[in-house]
């Protein structure tokens, strides 16, 4: 990380806050954080606007005694000590607010938290509808249980449904800041990740009965990207050069296996992942799971769950695709795509069965693996789904 973008502002001139109170929402590469206070104080001066890109280590607020003065020379030395990456207006509305007045709401953005946000999606609420009674106006969650449980809500369009309006034919659109990043790194895996591509066809015929079972006993639910990760970080312990990374003239193997899972955002694609999976049961891994899809939707996922992958797993099998070539993430090995699965004729001792198939298509950095060795792990991966008995459940 080496810029942040502000995407909230939680104060304004003239407030108290704590040690720890949260002070401003950070927009990094594919996570939205929540800045805290570093000190307790009263924000004299807000150096900084939303939208506004800043250096790591950029000043941002003041904070001072309550009576205390701050010269508008210390202001303007640490404005042009660390200065913002911004359009000459973005500038201006950095001025610091008259401390009576709360801060204005960016057009399209509301003053709530990550945590109201999500609550309001689920329980249908407007947040234009509501007055936030958190720091400098803020939404906050018990602001929207209180408009569900009163019924102050407007009714809001399906989550499926993009929101605002959509783009026109010839129009130009710009790109969001998690665009342009996934843009950055896959130009760059193609630069220098010189791939070869390997395609399988399992027989996960066993699997959907297996699962179809473990779902239907109730509990926690099982998807199918929870056996497969399962199956990927075992063939990762049997086959432990697809963990390297190259390393001048060594291979540098990770020390822990950790999985990445691609998830569909409203932005576009992240891939958070789960750690030490060849240490979990299938059942652990969707509980890992779950929660990162949750966090990541909701967009809250810090940097720990971004970090340390060794592979990723991309199932597109959801949308009907059938077969398809990922791309590798920059700083892991291979990436693994999951097609959906179909009922397929086979032919049997002159009978024709049908069954449950689903092509996988693995990439592979050469630089690091032949085609031998990661034909081998992948065929050690389609056995397992072929053969569900073997996990661990």
């Amino acid at each position: 990380m080496d810029t942040g973008t502000v995407v909230n502002c939680l104060v304004k001139v003239g407030d108290e806050v704590k040690k720890g109170d949260i002070i401003f929402e950070i927009e990094t590469d594919k996570a939205t954080l929540e800045m805290e206070a570093p000190a307790a104080g009263f924000v004299k001066q807000i150096l900084v606007a939303v939208d506004d890109t800043l250096p790591v280590g950029a000043p941002m607020l003041i904070l001072g005694d309550k009576d205390e003065h701050v010269p508008q020379s210390v202001v303007d030395a640490l404005k042009s000590g660390a200065p913002a990456v911004q359009a000459p207006e973005a500038a201006r509305a950095a001025e610091p607010a008259p401390a009576e007045a709360a801060p204005d709401a960016p057009a399209g953005r509301f003053m709530a938290s990550p945590r109201a946000k999500k609550l309001a999606s689920d329980l249908g609420v407007d947040l234009s509808t509501l007055t936030g009674t958190g720091p400098g106006g803020k939404i906050t969650e018990q602001d929207v249980q209180a408009a569900a449980a009163g019924k102050a809500s407007k009714p809001t369009a399906p989550p499926a449904t993009p929101a605002g309006p959509q783009p026109q034919l010839g129009k130009t659109v710009p790109l969001n800041r998690l665009q342009k990043i996934t843009g950055e790194r896959m130009l760059k895996s193609k630069r220098e990740i010189p791939c070869f591509y390997l395609t399988v066809r399992a027989d996960v015929t066993e699997l959907v009965r297996l699962r179809t079972e473990l779902n239907a006993a109730g509990g926690l639910k099982l998807s199918y990207n929870d056996f497969i990760i399962k199956a990927v970080a075992t063939g990762l312990e049997k086959f432990p050069i697809m963990t390297g990374q190259l390393e001048g003239e060594s291979i540098k193997l990770a020390e822990t296996i950790n999985v990445g899972l691609a998830i569909s955002v409203p932005d576009g694609l992240v891939a958070p992942i789960v750690k030490d999976v060849n240490k979990k049961s299938v059942s652990q891994i969707a509980r890992d799971s779950q929660a990162l899809i949750e966090r990541a939707r909701a967009n809250k996922l810090a940097p720990a769950d971004l970090e340390g992958g060794c592979i990723t797993v991309s199932n597109l099998g959801a949308f009907g695709i059938d077969n398809f070539i990922p791309i590798v993430v920059p700083g892991q090995c291979s990436i693994l795509g999951v097609g959906q699965i179909t009922d397929t004729c086979v032919p049997d001792n002159g009978n024709i069965l049908v069954r449950k198939r689903m092509n996988m298509t693995l990439s592979v950095d050469h630089k690091v693996a032949n085609g031998a060795y990661a034909a081998q792990f992948l065929d050690f991966v389609k056995k397992l789904l072929e053969d569900p008995k073997q996990f661990t459940i």
